[in-house]
């Protein structure tokens, strides 16, 4: 029998109520792991709690907001008494407009929900990292990278977080906090199955999605979540200032297949 890859490991994850956050969640817990839930929605949380059970913990919190990260991060170390990784997956994606039609206030929203709220976790849970010599792990997009049509101000997001992992994995080095980022491309949750239910026609989004990925098919969560293990676990111990590609090659030439 092998031996879990996250035993004991205790992860403060944001985001992690639903889609790919949730599958991170099922993932580090079947390896070992002592899953902290820092999540907005009420009823998502409460889901994802009865989903996870006793040994876990599930907080409603805004982690655009400083005051309630410090708040879920303090209750974090009162049940647990360490924290081993902060898996910073919280983030929204609208919304879809170019940057000369984006408002104050969507710029402001979506910065502060994906960008800023790294600051508020790194603050807050920076010193117990480094004291059990602990990892970052940032859920950022391969749009990050390549940029995306109508969706500006999502992808400078992503694009800063990929440039903040580098930065942060080199200032904590010396601590030795590991600091990676993962990009997928598409992913089915239940946000893009919704999206797709409501176009035109549904089977020829699905296909298209299926398509743009050189590998041909375009993954569930999990996909993302089994990457997300290894680079939270101890195999991962040399990875630092990564920035990995879980895409099935999309990156490579978005395409059809002919």
């Amino acid at each position: 029998m092998s031996a879990l890859l996250l035993k004991d490991k205790v992860i403060f994850l944001t985001g992690g109520s639903t889609g790919i956050g949730l599958d991170c969640a099922k993932a580090y817990a079947a390896e070992g792991a002592k899953v902290v839930i820092a999540a907005q929605g009420k009823k998502a949380v409460a889901k994802a709690a009865s989903q996870l059970g006793a040994n876990h913990l599930c907080l409603v919190c805004d982690v655009s907001r400083d005051a309630e990260v410090k708040s879920a991060i303090h209750k974090a170390l009162a049940r647990f008494g360490k924290l081993d990784a902060v898996h910073n997956n919280a983030g929204i994606a609208t919304p879809c407009k170019p940057v000369h039609e984006t408002s104050d206030t969507e710029w402001e929203t979506l910065f502060n929900t994906n960008l800023k709220s790294v600051l508020h976790t790194t603050r807050h849970a920076f010193a117990a990292l480094a004291a059990s010599k602990g990892c970052i792990l940032n859920t950022s997009s391969i749009v990050g990278v390549i940029g995306q049509e109508i969706h500006a101000a999502y992808t400078a997001t992503k694009g800063g977080m990929n440039t903040l992992t580098k930065s942060m994995a080199l200032d904590y080095a010396r601590q030795g906090v590991r600091v990676n980022a993962v990009c997928p491309a598409g992913t089915w949750t239940p946000m893009l199955r919704k999206w797709c239910a409501e176009q035109p026609d549904p089977s020829s989004v699905e296909r298209y999605l299926d398509e743009i990925h050189p590998l041909g098919y375009c993954p569930e969560g999990l996909a993302i979540a089994d990457a997300c293990v290894f680079l939270i676990s101890d195999k991962a111990r040399f990875i630092t200032g990564h920035i990995m590609h879980i895409s099935g090659g999309a990156e490579l030439g978005y395409r059809r297949s002919l």
